[in-house]
């Protein structure tokens, strides 16, 4: 159904031209005022507000013109009251602190703020119970939407959720009628970054695996265990360790790895996190990187870039993935079918990389 035009035929006056409206006793400035100055209707300035009005651009640019000259603020509960929305949208986030997360939630806040939307965060920390009780406090909330980063709850349960009101679901594969999610090209991704060493003439590259509870963890031991086909190299289980994406994970599992008297000149790690700790732990065993050890991470953080030495790692825009969440849930609400744009995996080279001498 079109979008209603406004049929006023009075022509809007100028706001420096008219008198302002004289304010509340409380000094909070109403629609009505703003409505008033800029000489078109309340209802004009409300579908103004909202992305809704077919109006011409000389009304817009008067109402933006009252609204400056005024210092109106819209009132977001009012808003969402008038159109059945709390405008807000809740965030399952996993580990808060995590520097990775913490880049994908400035993405979603900044995207979803341009919109007029409040997002509400929550941690799940990689539990599956802690994750079912910050989504029943975000549905409690009676949010709008919810987007969930990962995580460990059942899809079906998700799926449940999308009964109710959308959902998006970074890190999985899953869909609905009222659920989207997306996914990086993790599997591409490690295989660049072991193919890289394999370039630079190593055959004996030790691999820290991420929690493989996840979906991510796996793919990036795929695209490890594929690059290594590739040239012809067998995999030796006494060069893979498992540990859980942290830096002080990456660090204890270079001493496991070195405990087994595993040889290595290269080493993978499955996040820049674990690659840093993984670092100091080489260095702890007067290990030099990469004159002794070459080493690769995985999602380009802003630490990578700054570690002594700066690290090769992989470029995943961990902040456009939370855009991309954003812009995904925004469009769902406005009953549209979202698609998801995420650049493929780069290598990025810096100086913890470098190539075996003969």
């Amino acid at each position: 159904m079109p979008l209603a035009a406004d049929m006023s035929t009075k022509p809007p006056v100028p706001p420096s031209a008219k008198k302002a409206p004289s304010s509340r006793p409380d000094g909070v400035v109403t629609l009505e005022q703003v409505a008033e100055l800029a000489g078109v209707s309340p209802s004009t300035v409300s579908r103004i507000l909202n992305g809704t009005a077919a109006v011409s651009q000389a009304k817009k640019d008067a109402v933006q013109a009252a609204i400056q000259e005024l210092g109106f603020r819209p009132n977001p509960v009012a808003r969402g009251l008038a159109g059945g929305r709390t405008l807000s949208v809740g965030v399952v986030t996993q580990i808060i602190s995590s520097p990775f997360y913490g880049e994908a939630l400035l993405g979603i806040e900044r995207e979803l703020e341009r919109a007029g939307y409040v997002p509400l965060f929550v941690s799940g920390n990689w539990h599956e119970d802690d994750e079912r009780k910050a989504i029943e406090t975000l549905l409690s909330r009676r949010v709008d939407g919810v987007i969930v980063l990962a995580g460990r709850i059942a899809d079906a349960e998700l799926a449940k959720v999308s009964d109710n009101l959308p959902v998006v679901v970074v890190g999985r594969q899953l869909a609905g009628p009222q659920l989207f999610s997306f996914s990086f090209d993790n599997r591409e991704g490690a295989r660049l970054a072991t193919q890289h060493l394999i370039d630079q003439g190593h055959r004996r590259i030790a691999f820290i695996a991420g929690d493989l509870m996840h979906d991510d963890a796996v793919e990036r031991q795929n695209g490890y265990f594929d690059a290594l086909a590739a040239a012809g190299i067998a995999v030796d289980p006494n060069l893979i360790v498992q540990s859980d994406y942290t830096e002080a994970g990456g660090m204890l599992s270079v001493t496991r790895l070195l405990e087994r008297d595993a040889h290595f000149t290269a080493l993978f790690a499955s996040n820049d996190q674990m690659a840093i700790g993984a670092c100091l732990g080489l260095h702890r065993r007067n290990l030099r990187v990469p004159d002794d050890v070459s080493l690769v991470g995985f999602d380009d953080l802003i630490m990578a870039r700054y570690a002594m030495p700066p690290l090769t790692t992989v470029r995943q825009s961990v902040y456009e993935i939370g855009v991309e969440a954003a812009t995904a849930m925004l469009e769902m609400l406005r009953g549209g079918q979202p698609k998801a744009q995420l650049p493929g995996p780069e290598l990025v080279v810096r100086e913890s990389t470098r190539r075996m001498q003969r």
